[in-house]
């Protein structure tokens, strides 16, 4: 049977990019989006033809005004969501964040009204459920040097 005979349908996911920074205590970086309630990490969807890490440069670009080296791939999640459909989700490494990136820092003030670091342990009760799953799974893969392959923010063993 060929290809043109066989007419299957193929997952088409939503895809996204965010970007983990520090500070110098290992506290991680979060953004308020000025449209929902709750936190988030910078980032977003991705446009046409845009690469995750590209992708992940240009939201943080957006969003706070900076444009610090984006570092290598931390975890994909794979998070279909019930009523938004299936989503590939990237999180990146941006590393420690200088004194002069964070000097630099300006929000847009129309996505995002404000950035705070956040120790680790606090990211359960500001961020929803699955993306505090994958910042835990993001930090513990940097931790290891390492790339987390999520499903639903769990590792997939």
């Amino acid at each position: 049977m060929s290809d043109s005979e066989v007419s299957e349908a193929v997952a088409q996911p939503r895809t996204a990019a965010g970007v983990l920074f520090f500070d110098e205590v290992d506290r991680v970086l979060l953004v308020k989006p000025t449209y929902k309630p709750g936190w988030e990490i910078p980032g977003g969807y991705l446009h046409p033809g845009e690469t995750p890490s590209q992708g992940a440069a240009r939201e943080v670009k957006e969003e706070l005004g900076i444009t610090p080296p984006i570092g290598g791939l931390l975890a994909a999640d794979w998070a279909p969501h019930p009523t938004e459909g299936d989503k590939l989700l990237f999180v990146f490494d941006g590393g420690i964040l200088t004194p002069e990136w964070l000097a630099e820092i300006t929000v847009d003030g129309v996505e995002i009204g404000e950035y705070a670091f956040h120790e680790l342990d606090q990211v359960d009760a500001l961020l929803i459920p699955r993306l505090a799953r994958r910042v835990h799974a993001a930090f513990g893969a940097r931790t290891a040097s390492a790339t987390a392959y999520l499903e639903h923010g769990v590792p997939h063993s």
